[in-house]
């Protein structure tokens, strides 16, 4: 079992992977942020040992989820996917063409700079507190500091200055875009999965599983099935003890 709420001890003589993240358990997809569904995903597709560990510690740069592996801690989703590739010789793109590796980067920059700031603008504005998917219900005078918080960054980012029509729009556009490349393959660049699927299904899943009361979870049901269908197929993939996890009966060390 992953530890929860203790301060973690680590074994630094190990070559096990401490996968820390902070505890936002939601009650369909393991983590209501993103971007930890995204490293997990990456670490169990790349079968890297590792150990989750839920505490509300974040990293250096203030931010979840972050890595310890060996003594060294390294901060940022991204950053711990390319120092995890040189330590443990791992490369996920290595069937992609150089063509293909643009694309996978402009994907990836979509879904995180873009697609990102709607899912938040949405969660946090928008929606009931009670439809979004949380294990636990946060007292109301935290979710108001929260969403203050929230709305300073967003605003900051841009995307929190347009209108809820306008916020949903650019995220139509972005899954329209996503749901044009993914076409009918079975993952971004075809039958074998890349690091960008990792990002791409990391924030797919908070729309499909999570936000189901959102009008983008409508909409992609709708308008965007293979969305669905991706997500459901990188789930059963990399997640086949989901619903285990959910539950917090699923073992946190993984091969």
């Amino acid at each position: 079992m992953g530890l929860r709420g203790s301060k973690p001890t680590f074994d630094d003589s190990s070559n096990v992977v401490y996968f820390i993240q902070i505890p936002l358990r939601g009650l369909r997809v393991p983590n209501l942020s993103p971007f930890p569904l995204k490293l997990e995903t990456y670490l169990r597709m790349a079968k890297i040992p590792h150990e989750s560990i839920m505490i509300s510690t974040l990293s250096s740069k203030g931010k979840t989820p972050w890595i310890r592996h060996r003594g060294k801690d390294v901060a940022d989703s991204q950053f711990c996917i390319e120092y995890l590739n040189k330590q443990f010789g791992v490369n996920l793109n290595e069937h992609l063409t150089k063509e293909q590796q643009a694309v996978s980067r402009a994907i990836l920059k979509m879904v995180e700079e873009n697609l990102y700031w709607v899912l938040v603008c949405y969660r946090w504005f928008f929606m009931n507190p009670k439809d979004m998917g949380l294990s636990q219900n946060i007292p109301s005078l935290i979710f108001a500091f929260i969403r203050r918080r929230v709305r300073k960054y967003a605003n900051g980012q841009g995307m929190g200055r347009h209108s809820q029509e306008e916020i949903f729009h650019i995220g139509k556009l972005d899954l329209q875009a996503l749901s044009n490349y993914l076409g009918e393959k079975k993952f971004l660049f075809g039958d074998q999965p890349s690091e960008t699927d990792c990002s791409v299904f990391g924030m797919l899943a908070q729309f499909v599983f999570s936000n189901i009361e959102s009008p983008h979870c409508a909409l992609i049901k709708k308008e965007f099935p293979n969305l669905e269908r991706y997500c459901h197929t990188m789930r059963n993939t990399f997640w086949p003890d989901w619903d285990q996890v959910l539950k917090g009966d699923a073992s946190s060390t993984k091969l």
